[in-house]
């Protein structure tokens, strides 16, 4: 029998018999495994509320939206669209007017985002998807589709042709306003259509064909205010980026559904910071617990430990078994939790346990990348309080 293996067989039987060291660190191991499950279960909720989140702005964004850097209108020429319907990359595009505008209901006033689309429109986002009520509007009609709060706060309803949806804007121009009457263009829209999304984008859109747009707005057939733009799948989106640069120019910016919704992505990240963060406090004050349980032991077996070091075990070799008993704990309290804790966010995802409305279940995203953040967190962790834990064994501890 060599001599490492009598270590460890002579301090693991010294171990066992005392009940209260045992009790004090099957304690730090169910805070880890609890630690652990706390960790994993937090990260994937918020991965599934993050999908849940977004699923909203994929639903109103395109993949990439073209808009100029020099006023507010630009012209796609024939040339342009030519190349953009060769492009290997992108499965479809959409022309949009979209201003701000005032709108005007039986008395009540609102405003809100005119939207202008082409036919295409529906191909590039699933809008049309989202109707609850009526039906999308057909190519150079007076037709509309509103969302639902707006319908709400204006009391609008469908295929009302006697009572029209008022909408005005400011005429283009230069000069003294001398009419107030003549200061505005003004237009009457009849709801066929309801979406409902949420409450922000609900209360945000008023769908028409982009020919009525560009003349409610004085605008030219060919201009336009932005250009949006729906990928192939696995298209390369910085290659892309370069294909319509060299198509537009420089005078136009791309932007992504992140850069759409810059304050929506910078918020959902710093949640996630802050979640990780306040989990990862309570497995270092669990793991430091294990530390602390290690440094009792050592304490406890400090005559065992003075009789190894006189009959010529190093101290280096002593420190390595504690340093190793905290390194088993710790992963045995790892892949139970992140064991225990993967079932329960399967069978929520799976069977909708808990449920957020009698319809909507509560959402979890199991992701492989919350799984390695566990899992290094975990060990980084561990290693630190083992390795603090063994070296309180030194000189003083055997003299």
């Amino acid at each position: 029998m060599n001599l490492s293996f009598y270590i460890a067989k002579r301090y693991a039987v010294s171990f066992s018999k005392n009940k209260a060291i045992n009790i004090i660190t099957g304690i730090a191991s169910v805070g880890i495994i609890a630690s652990t499950m706390a960790l994993f279960v937090f990260l994937s909720v918020f991965s599934g509320l993050k999908e849940f989140s977004l699923n909203f702005a994929n639903a109103s964004d395109p993949d990439l939206r073209l808009e100029t850097t020099t006023g507010k209108t630009f012209v796609v020429n024939p040339k342009q669209e030519e190349l953009l319907k060769k492009s290997e990359a992108i499965t479809s595009y959409s022309k949009i007017i979209e201003e701000r505008v005032y709108f005007m209901y039986d008395n009540k006033e609102l405003v809100a985002h005119i939207k202008g689309v082409d036919s295409r429109f529906i191909q590039v986002t699933d809008f049309n998807n989202h109707l609850y009520a009526g039906e999308w509007f057909e190519n150079n009609s007076d037709n509309v589709v509103v969302g639902a709060d707006i319908s709400r706060k204006l009391g609008l309803g469908l295929f009302d042709y006697n009572n029209g949806l008022e909408a005005y804007a400011p005429k283009p121009g230069k000069g003294n306003i001398e009419n107030p009457n003549e200061a505005f263009n003004k237009v009457l829209l009849f709801p066929s259509g309801i979406y409902s999304i949420n409450e922000e984008l609900d209360s945000k859109y008023v769908f028409c064909s982009i020919d009525l747009a560009q003349n409610f707005l004085g605008l030219k057939n060919s201009e336009i205010t932005n250009l949006e733009i729906k990928l192939k799948v696995g298209a390369n989106e910085n290659q892309v980026r370069e294909e319509l640069t060299s198509i537009f120019g420089k005078s136009i910016k791309i932007k992504n559904r992140a850069q759409l919704n810059d304050s929506l992505y910078k918020m959902l990240q710093s949640e996630n910071l802050f979640i990780y963060l306040f989990s990862t406090l309570v497995v270092i004050l669990t793991l430091f617990c294990l530390a602390g349980a290690i440094v009792m032991i050592i304490i406890d077996k400090r005559d065992n430990l003075k009789t190894l070091y006189n009959i010529g075990v190093t101290q280096t070799s002593i420190r390595t078994i504690f340093f190793t008993q905290g390194i088993i704990i710790t992963m045995f309290g790892l892949f139970i939790g992140l064991g225990l804790a993967i079932g329960i966010i399967l069978l929520q995802q799976h069977f909708s346990f808990i449920m957020i409305t009698p319809t909507m279940p509560y959402p979890v995203l199991f992701e492989w990348q919350n799984m390695l953040i566990v899992i290094m967190t975990i060990v980084i962790l561990g290693l630190i309080s083992s390795w603090i834990a063994s070296g309180t064994v030194n000189k003083k501890l055997f003299s």
